[in-house]
Order: structure tokens, then sequence, then C-alpha cells
């Protein structure tokens, strides 16, 4: 090993403060960097920017390192207050609070959190690596994407304050109530085996808050990033691959022509099950939304779909199941596309 290697190992020993502070840095940067990088790499490519092809590549480009950085990230944070916090606190404290409070807690801060459903894949693992109930990650993980203060702006700009807080509403209950569902399904049995026992060896141990040196604190954060980032990082990449794919192309004449205001009652379903298979944030589907309602759409149908876009993609699936068994995947998406279609039929039927 070089004399730089081994300096850069001991770093964290010596110096843990301005370690983090650095590390934090470089994060932070290359976090903002990832647009404008993904730009002129697609600048370099044989292809037009302004292409479907060259929208899915700057997607592509964009969406997988900032997933990964985010991942890393929270769980290398996760790793560290692990040596401050155990497990099992942390769980006494969220399970300890009245039916729904930590799930009101979680989905509230799903609000506050602008991510898209890959993006808020990371936190979702840090909860359960922290003991949280599933139930409540549940209500964070969906409430995430599908409420955040980006939709909320854009909807009162376009529709007014009755749309945005009934949709602000709506999305809030339905994270809510679908969290306490499967919560209460009593389903921890089906996290994959390797995220279960992970919790198992965390459960174990128990640290001494103040006695522990940072160095061995940052040791631990970079233990669960190799840990977790390692298992999962390849569904990452399949999952942001599928969502890049069809960015480029989505077909607004066609849904605009079965979302109308007179269409029969399956439009809404049909909604959903056309934007499971997409993939966007919820800036990058208000113009869609936007667009459809120019042509015609009902408000609820339009709302379902994109809830289901950005709450229950296909790229956040294909993620969720190195985390997740196929039980608790069908579960996690029959209740939430029940709320969404809730949604759907009560905009429709108020406004």
């Amino acid at each position: 090993m070089s004399k730089l290697a081994v300096q850069l190992r001991r770093w964290p020993y010596r110096q843990p403060h301005a370690f983090l502070a650095v590390a934090a840095a470089l994060w932070f940067a290359l976090y903002q960097a990832l647009n404008p990088l993904s730009e002129a790499l697609v600048v370099l490519l044989p292809v037009a920017r302004n292409s479907h092809l060259g929208g899915a590549l700057q997607f592509f480009l964009y969406d997988t390192p900032k997933v990964l950085l985010l991942l890393t990230g929270v769980v290398f944070v996760m790793g560290i207050v692990h040596t401050f916090v155990s497990p099992e606190r942390t769980r006494a404290l969220l399970s300890g609070r009245r039916l729904g409070a930590g799930n009101a807690m979680a989905a509230i801060l799903g609000i506050v959190t602008p991510f898209c459903s890959c993006s808020a894949v990371p936190l979702f693992i840090g909860f359960l690596q922290a003991g949280v109930p599933l139930g409540v990650t549940f209500s964070f993980l969906i409430s995430a994407p599908m409420v955040n203060e980006v939709a909320l702006a854009l909807l009162l700009g376009m529709f007014g304050w009755k749309v945005a807080a009934l949709y602000l509403g709506m999305g809030l209950l339905v994270a809510i109530v679908a969290g306490l569902v499967i919560g209460k399904l009593d389903m921890e049995r089906h996290l994959e085996d390797w995220v279960r026992a992970m919790q198992s060896t965390q459960a174990v141990v128990t640290f001494e808050g103040s006695g522990m040196p940072w160095g061995e604190r940052i040791d631990s954060g970079f233990h669960h990033v190799r840990e977790i980032v390692g298992k999962v990082w390849p569904y990452v990449l399949v999952g942001i691959a599928l969502g890049a794919g069809i960015h480029g192309y989505v077909p607004e004449d066609f849904m605009a022509s079965i979302m109308g205001k007179d269409a029969p009652w399956w439009s809404v379903p049909a909604a959903v099950a056309i934007g499971v298979p997409m993939y966007a944030n919820a800036a990058g589907i208000i113009p869609v939304v936007e667009a459809l309602i120019g042509k015609g759409a009902a408000l609820g149908t339009v709302l379902a779909f994109m809830m289901s876009v950005i709450a229950l993609s296909a790229p956040e699936v294909i993620i969720l199941r190195k985390v997740l068994k196929p039980q608790l995947i069908a579960t996690f998406a029959a209740v939430v596309a029940a709320g969404i279609l809730l949604v759907g039929y009560v905009f429709n039927a108020v406004l």
C-alpha cells in the first residue's frame, strides 16, 4: 500500500471532524454538479439533446449517480447514527406513540424531502436499518414522491389553492392509511433475509455514545455502505435504465383520449396502469399533467396518473425487489394503487 493510501486510511482517526467536513463538501459539490455534467456528456454524444433518445440519456446520466450518491450518503450517516442510538431505542420511540402518530410523522417528513420514488428508497432502507417499524417506513416511501412542495406549488399556480389543498390532504391520507394497513399485516417476515439479518445484528450491538472514538464511528459508516450499497447498486442501475428508456416517450395524445371528462369509470384504473411503467419526479410530470388537462382530460384521472408515475413506478419496484420479497411488494403496490384510485374518483366527483 502506498504512503498516500496509508495516510488517507489514518485520516479519519487523526482528524475525524476535518475528514467529515471535507467529505460532506465533496458530496455536496458532486451532487450539485450532476445536472450540468449530465448535460455536458450528452452534448459530447452523437445524439440531439432535444430528441427522445437525448432526453433518455440525460435522464440516465443524471439519475444514476444522484440515486447512488443519496444511497451512499444516507447509509453512511445511518451507520454513524447507530453508534449513538441503538435500533431498540429508535423502534421504541416510534412504536410507543399512539396508533398512526409514527405514520403521520413519517408522511409529513416525506413531504419536505423532494425525492422521486427511486431517490426515496435510500431513506427507506435507512429507516429499516435503524429499526423503524415497517408500516412507518412505507408511509414515508409513499409520501416522499407522491406529495412534495414542487407539485404543490405548481398545482397552486395552475389550478388554485382548493385543488392544491385537496391534493395535499388526499396524498397524506393515502400515505398514512397505506402505512397503517401494511403495518397491521405484520409483514416483516417478507423483508429479504439480508435486511432482517442486518436488523438482528444491529439489535444485538449496543454502543456507548460518549466513549467510542470518532474514527470508529466513521468506520461504522463505511461498513454500512459496503454492506448495503454493495448489494443494492445493480438494482438501481436496472431500475433507472428502465425509467430512462420510457422517460422521453410520453404518449400525451393517446392518454388524453382515454382520460376525458366523459370517459367511462375504467379510465381512472387505466390511467394508473399506464402510469406505473413510467418514471419521473413531480416537477417532470406536472407539465404532462398540464398538457393533458389542456386537451380536455379529467383532473382526477390525470392526478391518479401522476401519482402512479411518481409513487408506484416500475423502476422503484425493481430497486425495492432487492430489499423486499415479492409478497410484500405486491401488498405495497395493491394498497397504494387502491389509494390512488380513491384520489382519482374523489377528484372527479368533487370537481
